[in-house]
C-alpha cells in the first residue's frame, strides 16, 4: 500500500508563489520504476494532470503550467514537490499527488498509466 499525503496549499495573490509537497512511501514501494503526478481539480471542472516525474528524473508538464511550475522528488527523504511560480486565479483549485507503479512519464503532464494511488488533496486560492 502506497501512502501520500500532501501540504503547502493556501491563498496568495496573482504573481506569488507556492511550494506544494507530498510526502509517500511510493520510493520505497516501487523502487526506481514508478511515476508520480499532481492533478489539481477547480470547483465545476475535471481534474486535470500537472505535471508528472518517473524513476529516471524526466519530466513533463501541462502546457498551461510549463515554464512556470517545476516538479520534482527526494528519494532520501520520500517527498515529491511543485513549486509554483507566477500563479493566476486559473491555478486555483485543490492539488492532488498520485503515484503509479512500473511506468514513465507520458505526454501533456500525465503519466503513461492510470495512477493507483492518490493523496487527499491540499487547496490552492489564487486571488487576483
Amino acid at each position: 500500500q502506497v501512502t501520500l499525503e500532501e501540504s503547502g496549499g493556501g491563498s496568495v495573490q496573482a504573481g506569488g508563489s507556492l511550494s506544494l509537497s507530498c510526502k509517500t512511501s511510493a520510493y520505497r514501494y516501487y523502487s526506481n520504476m514508478f511515476c508520480m503526478s499532481w492533478f489539481r481539480q477547480a470547483p465545476g471542472k475535471q481534474r486535470e494532470a500537472v505535471a508528472s516525474i518517473d524513476g529516471g528524473g524526466a519530466t513533463t508538464y501541462n502546457n498551461a503550467v510549463e515554464g512556470r511550475f517545476a516538479i520534482s522528488q527526494d528519494f532520501d527523504r520520500g517527498v515529491l514537490t511543485l513549486q509554483m511560480n507566477n500563479l493566476n486565479p486559473d491555478d486555483s483549485g485543490t492539488y492532488y499527488c498520485a503515484a503509479a507503479g512500473y511506468t514513465y512519464i507520458g505526454t501533456g503532464g500525465r503519466c503513461a498509466m492510470t495512477m493507483t494511488y492518490w493523496g487527499q488533496g491540499t487547496r490552492v486560492t489564487v486571488s487576483s
